[in-house]
C-alpha cells in the first residue's frame, strides 16, 4: 500500500510512533460529534417504548428489590423462576433501577449508553490501523444500522452482546500487534461475560479469531498456543463462576432455571439456547425453523426460510443488509490490496491484513450461522453483525482510497457504490409507499457519484470531497431513514423489528410506515392477515399502530377485522382482554393492567411471597410492573416450563404464599394462550407463522388452572378474572 498524501485518510502511525503528535486537528471534535449524534439518536424519546420487552423489565424490577433475584436473573422478587438467559445483560439495568427507581428511561438508558460505547470501541479499533476518517465512517455506519438503532433502545440482551463482541475483536487486534498476552486475556474475559449475556452465541466468532492469532501472532508457536490457553482460561473463569454457583446451589432453594425442562442451566445452554438453535430441536420452544435446501433458499418453517440469502430477505434485509454487499466486496478488495502490498518489515500492512481477517472472519461465520440455523431466529439477532459490517466499510474505503490513483481501486470503489445504491433502491422499494422519492434520490446520487469518482480523483482536491460526500450520503441515506422511523416509534413486546413494515415481511402491508408518522395519521383499513409482529411497532393490532379512536380494539380493518375486545395477538402490546392472548402464556405481549386490578394486587401484597400467579411470563410481567408486587409466572416465558408443578403450586397456596390467580378473561377469542388474538390481529400467534395455537401453556400450567377453577370462585376485577386463593369454594380444600 502507498502512503502518499491522503488528506481524507491519513494513516495511523506505527506502534513505535504512537507517542508522536500525529492526530489531525479535526479528529477529536469529529469523534465527539459522532458520539454525541449517536447518543442523541439512541436517547431520543426513549420513554416511548415504555417497558419495551416486559419479560426482561419485570426481571429488572425484581432484581432491583431482591439481591437474590439480581444474582439469578429471576422473573419475580419471590424467585420462582429465572428468565431464559443468564443475567449479565440485566445487571446494568437492575443497578440503574436500584439507583433511580423503576421507569422506562431507567431501564433503557444503560442500553443506549452501550450503543455509544460500542461506537467508540469500533472507532478506536478501526482508527488504530486505518486512520481517524476510516474510524469515523465505521462508527457512523454502525450507528446508522437500523437494527442497532432498535436494539440499543430496547432491553433485550443483544445490546450488551454486541458491545462485548466488538470489544473482543478490538482486544484480539491489540494482542496481535506485538503478541501481547494481557490483551488476549482481556479478549477471553469479554467472551466470558458475553456467554453470561447470551450463552453459546458468544462463541460463534471464536474459531476465526483463535485461528488468526495462532497463525499470525508475531511470536513463536509455543508462546502463541500458551497465550491462547491463558485466554481460554480467562474466558472460563469470567463466564463459568456464575454457572458453577448456580449448578452447586441446592435446587430447592434457588429459582427454577427458566427455559429448561430439568431445572438445569447446562441443559438450557446446550439445548434450548444452544445446539437447538442450530438444528431446531428445542425442547420447550414454541416453534421450529425451516431446513434450507440445496442452492440456498429452501425450507420454509416457523422461523423463516434458511439459506445463503436469508439475511437479504424481505424480513431481514432492511434490518442489517444495507451495506453488507459492499462489506463483502471491500473485504475481498482489502485482502487483495494488503496481500499485494505485503512487505516483511512493514508491520502496518500485516496488521491491516489481520484486521480484515478478524472483522471479515467474524462477519462470515456469524452470517453463515444466522443463515442456516433452524431453531428460533428473530430479525433483531442480526444486530450482532452490525460492528463487523461497519468495520469492513470503513477499512475497505480507506484502503481503496489510498490506492485510488490506480484504475482497479477506483473502479472497485465506483462499483461498490453502485452496488450499494442499487441495493438501497431495492430495500426502500419493499416498504410500499415509504418515502418513494428517497429510493430514486439514493439511486441517482449513488450512480452519479460512482460515475464521477474515477475522474474526480484526477480533477483536483476541491471536487474530491464533494464527490466522496455525495457517495457516502447516498450509501447511508436509506439506513438513516429507517433509523429515523425506528426511533420515532415506540416498540414493545418480544419480537420487534426496525423501520417500516415491508411487503412479504412480518408486519406485511399492515405496518403503518413512516408516512403515517410524518403526516400525523393513523393507519386505517390495513389488512391484518400478515401483521404478526407489527412491522417494528408492536403497539397496535394487525401490525400497525394503535387504531384510530373508536375503532374496534381487535383490529383496524382487513378481511378478519371482526374482533371487538379480543387480544391483539402477535401484532400488539396492549390488549383489552385477559392475560391469555398473544401466544402461549401471552408470549408476544402482556396485558394492560387496569387500575382496579392493580389496586387489588397491591392490597396486602406484603403478606404474601407472590401477590398473584399467572400463566406465562408476559402476563405476569404486566401485572408485576403495574403493581410493583411479585407475580409468579407459571411456565416461564413460553408457558411450557414445568415450573411449578401442580403439587408445588398447591403447597404454596396451602402455605398462604400466593394471594390471587389471574385467569384468562374477556372474550374467549381474545386469549386461549395465543388463539384467535381478536381476529383483527390476524389470528394471534399464528400471524407470525411461528407461534403454535394452543392452550394457556404447558401441561403444568393447564393442570394448575384446571385445579384453581374447580377450587376457587372467579371474580372480575377491572376486566380481568381473579381467583382468591385464600377463599376456597364451599366443599373444596
Amino acid at each position: 500500500m502507498t502512503t502518499a498524501a491522503l488528506p481524507l485518510f491519513p494513516p495511523a502511525p506505527p506502534v513505535a510512533a504512537q507517542a508522536a503528535p500525529a492526530r489531525p486537528r479535526w479528529e477529536r471534535p469529529a469523534l465527539a460529534g459522532l458520539l454525541f449524534a449517536a447518543a442523541v439518536l439512541l436517547l431520543w424519546d426513549l420513554g416511548a417504548s415504555g417497558y419495551a420487552n416486559s419479560f426482561y423489565s419485570a426481571a429488572v424490577q425484581a432484581g432491583s428489590e431482591s439481591w437474590k433475584a439480581f444474582f439469578f436473573g429471576s422473573s419475580d422478587a419471590g424467585n420462582s423462576i429465572t428468565v431464559d438467559k443468564p443475567p449479565a445483560a440485566l445487571w446494568p439495568m437492575m443497578l440503574s433501577v436500584r439507583l433511580f427507581g423503576l421507569g422506562a428511561w431507567q431501564i433503557l438508558v444503560p442500553q443506549a449508553l452501550m450503543g455509544v460505547a460500542a461506537t467508540a470501541v469500533l472507532y478506536a479499533a478501526v482508527r488504530r490501523q486505518f486512520g481517524p476518517a476510516a474510524g469515523l465512517i465505521s462508527g457512523a455506519a454502525f450507528a446508522l444500522t437500523p437494527v442497532a438503532a432498535l436494539m440499543f433502545r430496547f432491553n433485550n440482551p443483544d445490546a450488551l452482546l454486541t458491545l462485548l463482541m466488538t470489544v473482543t475483536v478490538y482486544c484480539v487486534l491489540r494482542a496481535l500487534d506485538g503478541a501481547h498476552t494481557r490483551w488476549l486475556v482481556w479478549a477471553g474475559v469479554a467472551v466470558g461475560f458475553a456467554f453470561l449475556t447470551k450463552t453459546l452465541q458468544a462463541f460463534v466468532i471464536l474459531p476465526p479469531l483463535a485461528l488468526l492469532y495462532a497463525v499470525c501472532a508475531p511470536t513463536r508457536l509455543r508462546r502463541r498456543l500458551g497465550q491462547l490457553l491463558l485466554s481460554g482460561l480467562a474466558m472460563v473463569v469470567a463466564g463459568g463462576w456464575w454457572v458453577a454457583v448456580v449448578e452447586l446451589w441446592p435446587a430447592d432453594s434457588r429459582p427454577y432455571i427458566g427455559g429448561s425442562q430439568t431445572n438445569s442451566f447446562l441443559e438450557l445452554t446446550l439445548g434450548y439456547n444452544g445446539l437447538g438453535r442450530i438444528n431446531g430441536n428445542e425442547t420447550g420452544s414454541v416453534g421450529g425453523g425451516g431446513r434450507g435446501g440445496a442452492g440456498g433458499g429452501g425450507g420454509g418453517g416457523g422461523w423463516g426460510e434458511t439459506g445463503i440469502d436469508r439475511l437479504f430477505s424481505a424480513n431481514i434485509g432492511g434490518q442489517i443488509s444495507w451495506l453488507m454487499p459492499a462489506a463483502l466486496v471491500l473485504l475481498v478488495a482489502g485482502l487483495v490490496v494488503t496481500w499485494r502490498a505485503r512487505r516483511a518489515t512493514d508491520s502496518l500492512d500485516s496488521m491491516a491484513r489481520a484486521a480484515f481477517l478478524a472483522w471479515g472472519g467474524s462477519l462470515l461465520i456469524t452470517g453463515l450461522v444466522f443463515s442456516y440455523m433452524q431453531g428460533i431466529f428473530h430479525e433483531y439477532y442480526t444486530v450482532a453483525l452490525a460492528p463487523f459490517v461497519a468495520a469492513l466499510i470503513g477499512m475497505g474505503i480507506a484502503v481503496l482510497w489510498e490506492e485510488r490513483g490506480g484504475r482497479a481501486a477506483a473502479l472497485t470503489l465506483s462499483g461498490t457504490l453502485v452496488l450499494t445504491a442499487v441495493w438501497s433502491y431495492v430495500l426502500l422499494g419493499r416498504a410500499t409507499g415509504y418515502l418513494p422519492w428517497l429510493r430514486w434520490a439514493v439511486l441517482v446520487a449513488g450512480v452519479l457519484a460512482a460515475a464521477v469518482l474515477p475522474f474526480a480523483v484526477r480533477a483536483g482536491r476541491r471536487i474530491v470531497p464533494i464527490v466522496a460526500g455525495l457517495g457516502l450520503a447516498a450509501a447511508l441515506a436509506g439506513p438513516f431513514a429507517y433509523c429515523l422511523t425506528t426511533v420515532s416509534t415506540g416498540h414493545a413486546g418480544s419480537i420487534v423489528t426496525a423501520g417500516p413494515a415491508v411487503a412479504g415481511g412480518r408486519g406485511g402491508p399492515g405496518g403503518a410506515g413512516m408516512r403515517f408518522f410524518l403526516r400525523g395519521e393513523q393507519p386505517q383499513g390495513v389488512p391484518g392477515g400478515t401483521g404478526g409482529t407489527g412491522g417494528a411497532r408492536q403497539t397496535g393490532p394487525g401490525g400497525g399502530m394503535t387504531p384510530p379512536q373508536g375503532a374496534p380494539r381487535g383490529g383496524t380493518g382487513g378481511p378478519n377485522a371482526q374482533g371487538g375486545q379480543g387480544g391483539q395477538g402477535a401484532g400488539g402490546f396492549e390488549r383489552a382482554g385477559g392475560p391469555g392472548g398473544g401466544g402461549p402464556g401471552g408470549l408476544l405481549g402482556g396485558t394492560k393492567a387496569s387500575a382496579e386490578a392493580t389496586a387489588a394486587l397491591r392490597a396486602d401484597a406484603d403478606k404474601y411471597t407472590w401477590a398473584a400467579a399467572a400463566i406465562g411470563s408476559q402476563n405476569a410481567a404486566s401485572y408485576q410492573l403495574a403493581s410493583g408486587a411479585p407475580v409468579m409466572p407459571i411456565g416461564g416465558f413460553n408457558g411450557s416450563d414445568p415450573s411449578p408443578t401442580l403439587a408445588q403450586f398447591q403447597a404454596y397456596v396451602k402455605a398462604g404464599k400466593i394471594h390471587w390467580f389471574l385467569g384468562q378473561s374477556g372474550s374467549e377469542g381474545a386469549g386461549q394462550g395465543g388463539g384467535q388474538g381478536g381476529q383483527g390481529g390476524a389470528q394471534g400467534g399464528e400471524a407470525t407463522g411461528m407461534i403454535r395455537v394452543g392452550g394457556p401453556g404447558g401441561a403444568a400450567g393447564s393442570a394448575i388452572e384446571t385445579w384453581v377453577k374447580a377450587t376457587y370462585k372467579a371474580t372480575t376485577i377491572g376486566g380481568a378474572t381473579f381467583y382468591d386463593l385464600t377463599a376456597p369454594l364451599a366443599g373444596t380444600s
